[in-house]
């Protein structure tokens, strides 16, 4: 109602990235429970805000847009969706967030509004740099991945280049990785650097512990996002 009074109806964007369970994710790697040993409440902590809350601001977003004919919503996903990440709840949850894209696109394609899910890699907020990168008990892999990752800053570049791109309807439905786009679009960290890319073999090697062996890896080889897909045994 707000936007309808202020700005005549008009919302450009939606960025669903509210998310509630940072910290209760932090505790149960810890702790490091399976879910049938964690309350099933932990399931609403982690999905109520980062899944429901999405569904529900896309569904006034778009009363919005459709009559407009314009707009983009940007779900901000995970590889969790794609394979195990945390903890069950999680990966369930990011899941979700990428099928939602995927069928809103759909349904409003025909309405020229697009709908993508937008994969950062590991991101350094101040909870995470306070909780795994300066914590304890933290697998010293995990630490050093969001140590060495992007800035929140970075996916807002992403965004804003989405957003001005002419043939932004191409990409409607599908999951797009913030280090791709910076490639792309042409943009780099707030810090001039350019994070890791996902799907790069080099990054996946040293992520594994294997430094040496991923210095002698080019960057430009890459995982296709249909092997990404085969390699998550869903079929």
């Amino acid at each position: 109602d707000r936007i309808q009074q202020e700005q005549n109806g008009q919302l450009d964007i939606l960025i669903n990235n509210a998310y509630k369970a940072v910290t209760g994710i932090f505790d149960s790697m810890k702790e490091k429970n399976s879910f049938w040993q964690q309350e099933p409440e932990f399931w609403d902590e982690v999905n109520n805000v980062g899944l429901r809350n999405h569904y529900i601001c896309s569904v006034y977003a778009a009363r919005l847009m459709v009559p407009r004919k314009k707009g983009l919503i940007v779900n901000v996903s995970s590889p969790g969706g794609l394979q195990y990440l945390f903890n069950v709840a999680y990966g369930i949850g990011k899941a979700a967030c990428d099928r939602m894209a995927a069928d809103c696109a759909l349904e409003l394609r025909k309405h020229n509004v697009a709908f993508i899910s937008l994969w950062p890699g590991a991101v350094k907020t101040e909870i995470v740099m306070d909780k795994i990168v300066n914590g304890e008990n933290i697998e010293p892999s995990v630490a050093k991945m969001f140590a060495e990752g992007e800035t929140t800053e970075y996916a807002g570049k992403a965004v804003v280049h989405l957003a001005g791109d002419p043939n932004i309807m191409k990409k409607s439905g599908k999951i797009l990785f913030t280090g791709l786009l910076g490639e792309e679009y042409g943009f780099t960290d707030i810090d001039g650097t350019a994070p890791i890319i996902l799907t790069s073999l080099k990054t996946m090697v040293h992520t594994a512990g294997y430094t040496r062996l991923a210095a002698w890896i080019p960057s430009f080889i890459r995982f296709p996002g249909w092997l990404l897909a085969a390699g998550s045994h869903r079929f």
